[in-house]
């Protein structure tokens, strides 16, 4: 029973600093644009903005976010970025602030 326990905080433990990397590459890569819409960036944690973005399907995005799109840059601001992290901080910026 306590390996179980265990096993259980050792996942719980590691969401959570998966979580505070997506939040951190956030601020570092995505926050200057998308948390006030610059040049009609989707605002970050407002699901309506995402809305029509994410109904095009993630490979459409990320196409668009790796080749650039409108005003933002090829790769965004995130040049060491792989798919699984933009894929993470789409899913983060779509998703409301609880």
């Amino acid at each position: 029973m306590k390996q179980f326990i265990i096993a259980g905080l050792l996942a719980t433990a590691s969401l959570g600093a998966a979580a505070d990397q997506v939040a951190d590459r956030y601020n570092k890569a995505c926050t200057f644009c998308h948390a006030a819409g610059v040049s009609n960036a989707p605002k970050a944690f407002d699901a309506e903005a995402w809305k029509p973005r994410l109904a095009k399907g993630m490979d459409k995005l990320l196409i668009s976010v790796k080749s650039g799109f409108n005003a933002m840059p090829p790769r965004g601001m995130c040049t060491d970025c792989t798919d699984a992290d933009y894929q993470a901080l789409i899913k983060y910026m779509s998703t409301p602030k609880k």
